[in-house]
This record gives C-alpha cells, sequence and structure tokens, in this order.
C-alpha cells in the first residue's frame, strides 16, 4: 500500500520546455475494486525544438481509503494499492476511449512509475 500525495488541481505547474495541469480526479470500477485515476495535459510550448502536447492519466491504482488524512501544507492524502501490472493495457484501453489521452501513468509496486502508449 502507498499513501498517494493529491496534486492541486487546476494549477499550472511552469517548467523550461513549457507546462503541464492536473485537471481532475475521477474512479472507475475495475475487476469490482474502485480505481483512482487523474486526467491531466502537457504543453511544450516554450522549447527551441516546436511545440507539441498531450492528455494523460495517472493512475495510483486501487482505493483502500479515499482522502484518508491530509498533509501539513493541506494535500490530501489517499491510500491506494497499486494495480497489478497484468492489467495496465486493459486500463489504457478504457481510458484512451473514456477520456481522449495519449498515455497512461501507473504507479508501480516497486515505487517507480510505467508509462503505458
Amino acid at each position: 500500500m502507498i499513501e498517494f500525495i493529491h496534486p492541486v488541481l487546476n494549477e499550472e505547474v511552469r517548467a523550461i520546455g513549457g507546462h503541464y495541469k492536473m485537471d481532475r480526479e475521477d474512479t472507475l470500477v475495475f475487476n469490482g475494486k474502485d480505481v483512482l485515476y487523474l486526467i491531466g495535459y502537457a504543453v511544450v510550448d516554450t522549447s527551441c525544438c516546436g511545440a507539441t502536447g498531450c492528455g494523460y492519466a495517472v493512475v495510483p491504482g486501487y482505493i483502500v481509503s479515499l482522502h484518508a488524512k491530509r498533509t501539513s501544507d493541506d494535500h490530501s492524502i489517499s491510500l491506494i494499492e497499486p494495480m497489478e501490472e497484468q492489467f495496465y493495457q486493459e486500463i489504457t484501453r478504457i481510458l484512451r476511449i473514456q477520456e481522449g489521452v495519449n498515455q497512461v501513468h501507473f504507479y508501480h509496486h516497486s515505487g517507480d512509475r510505467k508509462v503505458v502508449f
């Protein structure tokens, strides 16, 4: 189980090559469990290599306890069980259809994040 710290929604994060923003969070039922996911977009608009962007989803995993506690700076924390890797392709397919995203970022049991295009 991991403690997932929710990002501030609709807050633009700027970087040298552009910016990204998380627009919203939602859930879907998969294999009888609630899955937490967030939808955002990234824009590369201040890069010397040209402009581009994409919509993406972040999938922390199965909800154990949603918004269970708060950080000292008032961010919400949920208790999450990362999803088994064998389901990444199916969740990606669902989110592409349902949300129109180009890529899906999964929190992995190892602590890494895996991206499925």
